[in-house]
């Protein structure tokens, strides 16, 4: 059913206006977090709290978090993130198009601020996958960490802050592993920066239409 088609409320009782425009305008901030409001650690619990209840792959639930609000250990994470600048000034020459070009740049501003950011969020996981030598087992043990850090962003969103999924400073991650002080079992998946966003008015973005991408009953069906 189109959007403007779609009943005010679901069969389950959500308010789908409410829920479209949450799903649709969880944007990947990075132009607009406000650097200088601090983010109560409250809030942050609250939205783990609802993180824990999306699913695990086997049930697993070995997912953690590492927030650091500590000046110090941001500035060290902000300069270690900082290490990959040449990488992304590399994507954005060879970007597809202009639109991917623009989000390299905001992406460049971002990591050069890192260390600023009110908060840094890594989702991590208890344990260590060394060399998958299956598909299964890989996208079963990413797979059981990245809902809940889409529902932390979708909670995040809900309160008024913004975040933007990060991975470059995995690149030196054994170094980050020293400042976050995390045993060698536990692996980190992402770092987000977290903060209050300056104006809550995030819009759709274009995006193509689903049937263009869409195959049903296979791919050359």
């Amino acid at each position: 059913m189109s959007e403007t088609n779609a009943p005010s409320l679901s069969e389950a009782g959500f308010d789908l206006a409410t829920v479209d425009r949450l799903l649709s305008t969880t944007r990947a901030v990075r132009r607009r977090l406000d650097y200088d409001r601090p983010v109560p650690r409250d809030v942050l619990l609250d939205c783990i709290r609802l993180s824990q209840q999306a699913p695990t792959g086997t049930n697993a639930q070995h997912w953690r978090w590492v927030v650091i609000d500590d000046p110090g250990k941001k500035k060290a994470l902000g300069e270690i993130y900082a290490r990959g600048l040449p990488m992304l000034d590399e994507s954005a020459k060879t970007a597809r198009d202009a639109q991917t070009a623009d989000v390299y740049r905001h992406a460049r501003t971002l990591a050069e601020r890192m260390g600023e950011t009110p908060v840094l969020v890594i989702p991590c996981l208890e344990g260590r996958l060394e060399a998958p030598d299956s598909l299964v087992l890989a996208t079963t043990w990413y797979g059981s960490i990245y809902p809940a850090v889409w529902s932390f962003q979708l909670a995040l969103r809900s309160r008024g802050l913004g975040s933007t999924f990060t991975t470059m400073h995995l690149a030196f991650e054994e170094d980050a592993r020293r400042v976050l002080d995390l045993p060698e079992d536990v692996v980190q998946t992402a770092m987000l920066p977290v903060g209050y966003t300056l104006g809550t008015d995030f819009k759709r973005t274009e995006r193509p239409a689903p049937e263009t991408i869409t195959h049903w009953n296979g791919w050359n069906a």
